[in-house]
């Protein structure tokens, strides 16, 4: 049995990729730079060149192929049809918390990304659905790696100037993810499931920055701004401004209590254990953050 791993070299498809090499299993990873994924993935992985926009690179990947852990950015591309014409007979999909919430009209910004999040995720997800083979959706929320933003600064400075010290969500831990995406791959006890991952419990954006400071043996200050102050600096950076509205409404929505995605006890109910924190992220990531501070 061979099983193909889309998004490979990514956060969560590179521990899916290690996951499956530790259980015995034969791995093919599609990659759009072969000789880039060499260097971060393990050996005994073979190395497939192919891109969701490059349908001729689809068949060299697919050949003999009989399960796919599925990166979203398929969506829209006829890939999964063709997956399943080639064989394939079970897709796990790496989709998105949004993709179970209820559909919307809510005209804020971040409604409309919520929406917008839904409806590619949750398309995703049905047309793998209808194909007739097997599948399982994992649908992270939001992740812990998304810290790694704050890694240039706080490898120069040591702070954290963010709004909203206060919001935060049950961030999840890419190791995760994978590791219920591997179950998924290779038993039968998650086939027609639709998993919700979080993390085990809000984490607020000060005790984020407290945790990364642990993990790296240095006090790491969090600087509140004002939303406005916020809002200019994403401007600055390069932010699309649809995009810095939606990130203050997300922020300013899980100030006193869970916001769009309260914590859930599927990771818990699937492994037997719970779910690891965001200070066990922070330590698995301290080498990220480590730097001389000015």
């Amino acid at each position: 049995m061979t099983i193909l791993v889309t998004g490979a070299t990514g956060n969560i498809g590179r521990r899916v990729v290690h996951g499956l090499v530790g259980a015995g299993q034969r791995v093919r990873a599609m990659v759009r730079d072969p000789l880039a994924a060499r260097l971060r993935l393990p050996e005994g992985v073979e190395l497939a060149l192919g891109d969701f926009t490059r349908p001729d690179t689809w068949p060299g990947a697919l050949a003999g192929v009989s399960r796919v852990y599925l990166f979203p950015f398929a969506h829209g591309t006829g890939f999964v049809e063709e997956a399943a014409a080639a064989g394939v007979g079970r897709f796990v999909v790496h989709s998105a918390a949004a993709a179970g919430f209820a559909p919307s009209d809510d005209p804020s910004a971040l409604g409309r990304h919520l929406e917008e999040e839904r409806q590619a995720h949750r398309g995703l997800e049905l047309v793998v659905e209808a194909t007739g083979k097997e599948w399982t959706h994992v649908r992270p929320g939001l992740l812990a790696a998304n810290a790694l933003g704050w890694a240039e600064r706080i490898r120069a400075s040591r702070v954290v100037r963010e709004p909203y010290g206060r919001s935060g969500y049950p961030l999840v831990h890419e190791a995760d993810v994978a590791e219920v995406a591997v179950a998924a791959l290779l038993t039968t006890d998650h086939l027609g499931s639709a998993y919700t991952i979080t993390g085990p419990a809000k984490v607020t954006q000060v005790e984020q920055a407290a945790a990364i400071g642990a993990a790296i043996g240095a006090e790491v200050r969090f600087e509140e701004l004002t939303p406005a102050q916020a809002h200019a600096q994403w401007l600055v950076d390069g932010y699309p401004p649809e995009v810095a509205d939606w990130l203050i409404e997300l922020l300013a929505d899980a100030v006193d209590g869970p916001g769009a995605l309260p914590p859930t006890t599927t990771y818990e109910e699937i492994m037997g254990r719970p779910p690891r924190t965001f200070a066990q992220w922070a330590r698995d990531h301290a080498a990220d953050f480590i730097g001389e501070a000015a």
